[in-house]
């Protein structure tokens, strides 16, 4: 009876662990990181938040899916996602100890957020062979281009664009009179090289100058504005982000200044000044703004990457509203590392991985990959190629809604 007993507890044994072999996944799971540093302290921060928030949602929809994208690529089964960051606070030194953080954690690919982070970690991202999306866009990432990788074109090459689109649509028998109106930071200041002036010189506008706004405006910059109404300007560029764009132009419509106001003039921005953002903000005070290099609006449902966008919301968080501009850049940014990961590993295994691969066999590998329409193009990127798009999507801000003007070609205008 007793070996009966024995034979009996060892049946069950070898049925529970039968039992709990069945219940396990026929692999061993492995994780990947995607991520990087984020800027939710400062200006930045309502945009950044929402940058998080879409890594994180597409993470969780790429475990559950095993897709790039709804349009896109199968993922390796036996992979997991998870998204690794760190606030930098918007500080470059910050910037830098968060990248060694987390490329002590094993990260393969990076993200940088503003201006004055990705001149501090350019170098050393080269150095280390690193590569990483990003949410800026400045000139200085062609000085010379090295593993920064951009998903929307310079931003000169947005003034281009906006300057391209005036100049055609010029009635006037003089040359129209152009100045810029810019951030008083790396960002603002990224547009004034040489060959930019050149650019404006060469399609037909009198150059005047350059104003400055801080790029928090804590107070209305009425010098500037009125420097630009003394100077006659008919068109002034600037990048700047909305906490300097929205107390600028609320200033212009108070002084009477604008395209269907008392004194016409046009105020075009690049990117980080979304239309997206300030016409929700402003409403019809925003009349007559010209963005360029943006995305598409938020209402666009012909868009397949919009309707993932509130399709991911939807699905992760109940639908509760985030900025949208800094939601889509975070589905463009976390589409991309992947990508850059999958290519990766159809040619090393991932015990093998090395950041070095990643670049080389992923980032460098990267051809018209499909954002679903978020982007200008489908991005391609290569050697020296680190602009993933080659058209600059132009808007304008018309009876409080977000119109598109077209799309124009990069004048490649940047000092390298």
């Amino acid at each position: 009876m007793g070996k009966m007993k024995q034979v009996l507890m060892v049946f069950a044994m070898l049925l529970l662990a039968c039992a709990f072999l069945l219940s396990q996944p026929a692999y061993a799971e492995k994780k990947l990181y995607i991520g990087g540093s984020m800027a939710l302290t400062g200006p930045y921060a309502e945009d950044v938040a929402a940058i998080l928030a879409a890594f994180e949602d597409y993470a969780k929809y790429v475990n559950e899916t095993k897709m790039v994208a709804p349009w896109g690529e199968k993922l390796p089964a036996d992979i997991s996602w998870e998204v690794l960051w760190r606030d930098d606070e918007l500080k470059p030194v910050k910037a830098l100890s968060v990248y060694e953080e987390l490329k002590n954690k094993g990260m393969l690919v990076f993200r940088v957020s503003g201006s004055p982070q990705a001149l501090a970690l350019k170098d050393k991202l080269f150095q280390d062979k690193m590569g990483a999306t990003s949410m800026t866009s400045g000139a200085f990432l062609m000085k010379p281009p090295q593993t920064i990788f951009t998903h929307y074109p310079i931003y000169t090459d947005h003034l281009a664009a906006i300057a391209d689109w005036f100049k055609e649509n010029w009635k006037e028998n003089r040359k129209p009179r152009v100045a810029y109106l810019t951030a008083d930071n790396a960002l603002g200041k990224s547009i004034e090289i040489p060959e930019m002036e050149a650019y404006l010189k060469k399609i037909g506008y009198d150059f005047i100058g350059s104003q400055y706004v801080p790029l928090v405006a804590v107070s209305a910059p009425t010098t500037q504005l009125m420097w630009l109404k003394e100077k006659k300007v008919d068109l002034a560029l600037g990048a700047m982000v909305q906490p300097g764009s929205q107390p600028t132009i609320k200033e212009a419509v108070r002084l009477d200044m604008g395209p269907h106001l008392g004194t016409k003039i046009t105020f075009g921005f690049a990117s980080p000044s979304h239309l997206q953002v300030m016409v929700p903000a402003m409403g019809e005070l925003a009349n007559g703004v010209v963005v360029a290099g943006s995305y598409p609006a938020w209402d666009d449902m012909s868009s397949p990457g919009i309707k993932f966008a509130h399709d991911l919301l939807d699905r992760y968080r109940s639908g509760k509203q985030m900025t949208p501009m800094g939601y889509v850049i975070g589905v463009i940014e976390g589409i991309t590392q992947v990508e850059a990961l999958r290519l990766t590993l159809k040619e090393v295994p991932f015990e093998k991985l090395t950041r070095a691969d990643v670049l080389n066999l992923g980032f460098y590998k990267i051809k018209n990959l499909n954002t679903g329409g978020l982007t200008a193009t489908p991005l391609t990127y290569g050697p020296g190629k680190i602009e993933g798009t080659d058209h600059v999507l132009v808007q304008q801000a018309q009876k409080g809604k977000i119109v598109k003007l077209g799309v124009w070609p990069c004048r490649g205008i940047y000092d390298h």
